[in-house]
């Protein structure tokens, strides 16, 4: 799912983009026990992704994390909760999460930064 998002009104006027887009994939891999998802919030303007990955590409992270993508590159990534929910619930959860994470983005010299992401 790939959905444009009016970003002041879903981040209660914190956001310094007007829109965002929110792209959403759950899928399951044969020989896992659990979804695999990725929820990322893309601002195309600023070229930032910050998403939260459920997936078997960093397994020294755990079963999930959050990353931060700047001008295409991975910039931090984080263990994140594993949620073993309904992807329903797994998408309410995180959606609600991604005001505070984005808040938590620090800039610096023109480069954003993600501290340590809670577990």
């Amino acid at each position: 799912m790939i959905a444009d998002v009016d970003s002041p009104a879903f981040l209660a006027d914190s956001s310094p983009v007007e829109r965002a887009r929110l792209e959403v994939r759950f899928w399951y891999p044969a020989g896992v026990d659990h979804e695999y998802y990725r929820i990322n919030w893309i601002e195309p303007d600023r070229n930032l992704m910050l998403g939260f990955h459920q997936d078997g590409d960093h397994p020294d992270l755990g079963p999930c994390h959050i990353q931060l993508d700047y001008k295409d590159e991975p910039v931090d990534r984080y263990e994140a909760a594993f949620l073993d929910a309904h992807p329903l619930s797994v998408l309410e959860d995180r959606l609600k999460q991604f005001p505070s994470a984005l808040d938590s983005i620090r800039w610096e010299d023109e480069r954003p930064s993600l501290p340590a992401w809670p577990v």
